[in-house]
């Protein structure tokens, strides 16, 4: 008796969906019973195995309630700042996007729409692609033809995210260290899923994603071909070819293919749209190289090492990029990005041959001003928060409800065992309060309703093959 009581707990315990829903057919919980997730400190851990369809229902069953509140939170968004119905919007992904991208993510999309709607949602391809795509199409398409639609609309914040990645004399085993944090508005959906995908084809991903994204969108990843990578957006980027393929399409189309350096940033060149332009930090265990890609549209600047460093805070070393398809500035140290450069630079001078896991916690971390020369959390730090700055001396919106979101380190021996070191929340354990907030600056009113809580929590090791 003891014994079959144990096997139906540890049923339940395993696939908690498939008992909560006897309703599926065999085939749905067939392919149920292999995913899995679990929450802790804030993030959720989410397992994905087998075929893209199958992946697809495990993913869009196991966080239906999460990707309808990422589809509303943009949704909210999207009209206030456009006055359009979301629904033009989906329309417009469906239009551009869906039919550039491959045939294994569609399969995977599919998927994820028919698991939502096993689950009550109602959704399509075309909405999962819009949610995939948004910052494609919101930051870099929509600019570009807002102004025949006689709207006015802001423009979305580029600038954000602060990374680094090093080796050989700069590190303290010599082996690769790499570090990231991303930087949003808190109005955004949540970014705070850990998935962990064991595919039929491709090598194994770890890595942080938004909510309802077959890739990452924050872009911090470690697979079991030895690759681990980052990314910082390129600032003020301009150019979109609505011609070409996705940039979410083809993140997880190198991230599960790839196996070294130049595979991955070759399988991101090709069929370029420009969407979601990125400096990529990308390193190899294996042969302990690290890399720095800055994919414009026209323009790659491409650069390999063994000793030193690269790091991200959305300004393009690459003059070709800078001059001819950005409007950043590269020397006015009022702006987050130029400071947050200069800050880097001065760390990695400072922590030559000293830089592990605890080193890139703290860089993460770090509320150093390099305007102000003091110590100050504020918009311009590498752990940045733009809801505390006043923006006295700076050319952005007071106390913007935004900043630093999370921070994600890795070292060689964690991307050896498919492992890194997570913290949800501000990197340096700063909580927000939504509420407060709001009546603090009321003048942010509209976000009644899309701001959360973002309570303190610890680093935290996730592992793939958790259950």
């Amino acid at each position: 008796m003891k014994t079959i009581l144990g096997i139906i707990i540890a049923i339940c315990i395993a696939s908690p969906a498939v008992a909560r829903d006897p309703g599926l057919t065999p085939q749905q919980q067939e392919m149920l019973a292999k995913g899995n997730r679990h929450d802790r400190n804030g993030w959720i851990y989410l397992h994905l195995e087998g075929a893209p369809r199958e992946r697809g229902f495990q993913y869009g069953y196991l966080l239906t309630p999460e990707i309808e509140e990422a589809v509303r939170l943009l949704a909210r968004q999207w009209h206030y700042q456009s006055a359009l119905e979301w629904s033009w919007f989906v329309d417009r992904a469906g239009e551009i996007l869906a039919p550039k991208v491959d045939e294994e993510n569609t399969a995977e999309i599919d998927g994820m729409v028919e698991g939502m709607k096993a689950h009550g949602a109602v959704t399509s391809r075309n909405e999962i692609v819009a949610l995939n795509g948004y910052m494609e199409l919101l930051w870099y398409w929509w600019p570009t033809v807002k102004d025949s639609m006689k709207t006015h609309s802001t423009d979305y914040k580029k600038e954000s995210c602060s990374s680094f990645i090093a080796t050989g004399s700069m590190t303290r085993d010599g082996k690769i260290v790499l570090g990231h944090n991303s930087m949003v508005g808190y109005q955004d959906p949540a970014c705070n899923v850990i998935l962990d995908i064991k595919p039929e084809h491709g090598h194994r991903i770890l890595m942080q994603a938004f909510t309802g994204f077959i890739h990452s969108g924050t872009d911090f990843f470690v697979t079991d071909a030895g690759l681990v990578g980052s990314e910082t957006t390129i600032g003020g980027f301009f150019p979109f070819d609505p011609h070409g393929s996705p940039e979410f399409s083809r993140m997880r189309h190198a991230t599960q293919y790839a196996s070294s350096i130049d595979e991955w940033c070759d399988m991101m060149k090709k069929d370029n749209n420009g969407g979601y332009a990125n400096a990529w930090l990308i390193g190899d265990i294996n042969t302990n190289e690290i890399a720095r890609l800055e994919l414009g549209l026209k323009y790659a600047g491409f650069e390999k090492k063994k000793d030193g460093y690269f790091t991200g805070s959305n300004v393009p070393e690459d003059l070709r990029i800078l001059r001819r398809e950005t409007t950043s500035p590269d020397v006015d140290i009022r702006h987050s990005s130029i400071a947050r450069r200069v800050r880097w630079n001065r760390l990695m001078k400072e922590y030559e041959g000293k830089i592990d896991l605890a080193a890139a916690e703290s860089f993460e971390s770090d509320h150093f001003d390099s305007y102000l020369n003091t110590v100050q959390p504020d918009g311009r730090t590498l752990c940045a928060h733009w809801d505390l700055d006043p923006q006295l001396n700076g050319p952005d919106t007071p106390f913007e409800p935004g900043g630093t979101i999370d921070g994600k380190v890795i070292d060689a021996a964690m991307a050896h065992q498919m492992s890194f070191v997570a913290r949800w929340g501000s990197s340096c354990g700063t909580p927000f309060d939504a509420k407060k907030f709001l009546e603090e600056h009321p003048q942010f009113g509209w976000m009644e309703g899309l701001l959360k809580d973002r309570p303190a929590e610890p680093w935290t090791v996730f592992r793939a093959g958790e259950r």
